[in-house]
């Protein structure tokens, strides 16, 4: 028998298609209604067996992701020691190789927390199926569960209720540009609430705002694999906060839209901007165009949807 001592999944960057926020709920958080899409920027998890738990982190952005107890890896550890026989469980060291900006808006960290899920998982051969390891995963974080499954689809609650899209798995061509700063998720809500806040003030007779929906014109362009009609489509509630905070990401968006892009947005919370290119080609023409015009730090291109968190075959 083979004993396991260590393996490497591999986990993708989130895109939100459509962001609808709700008002605030009483736990502080909002109610979604998000249309979640993977696409081909990986970060990569190795967990091995140690004497202790502990995380080490290399690539983009490292020196600002957590080392301690409060990384989104160990606290998915931690979770999923919980859920099997502690004895069973051994200390594991997590080392995280990173391409997934950190405070992107594209679910880094959740997409790393749902990596050390499944390689732990196979490391300790727990036996936990999918649906348990979801149900984890969305203890640990709101996007966690969406980086589990992957692909695209239905994110409801906090994100962490989850319906696969009913929609052909149609390859899309993006274009991810990178600003040279970060967004703090919980501030760019917090603005959101203060915008809606000062639009009601000046109302006749302030209503609550309604729950949010699912876009039909977002899931009809997903059904028809009508690259055109999805850009058209796009939308994200936290963008007038992203751009409040971040107003340079004005020019990014127009500079895109402006170089062909069937469509553009902040992704999330911001401040990463993707744009939606008509084809492969398209998109390497737009990055360079968008690299070269100087509204951004870096550009990726990118396609999805691809599968969630994935264990990498060991090449021997």
């Amino acid at each position: 028998m083979t004993i396991v001592t260590g393996l490497t999944v591999r986990v993708p960057a989130k895109l939100n298609l459509q962001l609808a926020v709700g008002p605030p709920r009483p736990d502080g958080y909002h109610d979604l209604v998000t249309v979640f899409h993977a696409v081909s920027l990986f970060d990569e998890i190795t967990a091995e067996a140690a004497g202790q738990d502990g995380v080490s982190v290399s690539g983009e952005g490292a020196d600002r992701v957590p080392g301690n107890r409060d990384n989104l890896a160990l606290r998915a550890v931690a979770a999923l020691r919980a859920a099997v026989a502690p004895r069973t469980a051994g200390g594991v060291h997590i080392t995280i190789a990173k391409r997934i900006p950190v405070a992107a808006g594209l679910a880094g960290g959740s997409a790393d927390a749902a990596a050390a899920l499944v390689a732990c998982n196979e490391l300790w051969g727990t036996g936990i199926g999918q649906p348990q390891l979801l149900e984890i995963a969305a203890r640990v974080g709101s996007d966690v569960a969406f980086a589990l499954l992957g692909g695209t689809a239905v994110g409801r609650g906090r994100g962490e209720r989850l319906t696969p899209a009913l929609a052909p798995a149609t390859p899309y061509h993006w274009v991810l540009a990178f600003a040279d700063g970060q967004l703090s998720t919980p501030e760019v809500y917090a603005v959101l609430d203060r915008l809606r806040a000062a639009e009601s003030e000046g109302a006749a007779a302030a209503t609550e705002p309604p729950g949010p929906s699912l876009d039909a014109a977002l899931m009809s362009a997903l059904r028809s694999g009508d690259a055109r009609q999805l850009g058209r489509a796009l939308s994200n509630d936290l963008q007038p906060a992203a751009l409040s905070l971040y107003p340079a990401l004005r020019k990014t968006l127009a500079a895109g839209l402006e170089l062909g892009a069937f469509g553009a947005l902040v992704s999330g919370s911001g401040p990463t901007c993707v744009f939606l290119a008509a084809s492969a080609d398209r998109a390497l023409d737009l990055a360079a165009s968008l690299s070269g015009a100087g509204v951004c730090r870096t550009v990726a291109r990118a396609t999805g949807p691809v599968p969630g968190a994935t264990v990498v075959p060991v090449v021997r």
